[in-house]
């Protein structure tokens, strides 16, 4: 038969075996509360959040590869702000608040799906997403956190980043 490939959006940490997967991975003869196991084991980190998930089977063997991909720049935002989604208007009503950590967390999470090409400039583009979903970054307008990163303010803390963020880019 082949490789196939399943893509399942699940909580972390907290895949069933009920529909879709459940019938899914039974079809291709597979152990579905092994996969399950697998699958909350290599999402946990991301517990309360939806994440991407791809099984790769190859159905000769039965043996299958697990991929897991991040959640979304504003989830993972949202959660590190221990903030619930707002759907008003972000420039008036501010939701929660990040350390500066935090956002650079963000941005070498989202290192693969950014197309920025250093740390500095990922940063601006998460401090980019806060601000439109009314978050503040150390109490301040994410845009006025965005010029005070082009000055210069913040680039002991992105050095101590970066070799990360280049050892996980190149």
């Amino acid at each position: 038969m082949g490789k196939k490939v399943i893509r399942v959006m699940v909580e972390g940490g907290k895949a069933t075996p009920g529909p879709p997967l459940g019938p899914t991975l039974s079809q291709l003869k597979l152990n579905v509360g092994e996969v399950v196991k697998a699958i909350n084991e290599a999402t946990k980190e991301f517990e309360g959040l939806s994440v991407p998930v791809e099984i790769h089977v190859d159905t000769t063997t039965k043996k299958y590869e697990i991929k897991v991909g991040v959640p979304t720049t504003t989830a993972l935002l949202l959660k590190e702000a221990g903030a619930k989604e707002f759907t008003g208007d972000p420039g008036h009503q501010k939701i929660g608040d990040l350390k500066m950590e935090q956002v650079v967390k963000v941005a070498l999470l989202k290192k693969d799906k950014l197309t920025a090409k250093t740390l500095k400039t990922a940063v601006k583009t998460i401090l980019g997403t806060a601000r439109s979903i009314g978050l503040t970054v150390e109490g301040k307008d994410p845009r006025e956190v965005q010029k005070l990163v082009d000055e210069g303010h913040y680039d002991e803390l992105l050095r101590k980043y970066e070799s990360e963020w280049e050892k996980e880019v190149s």
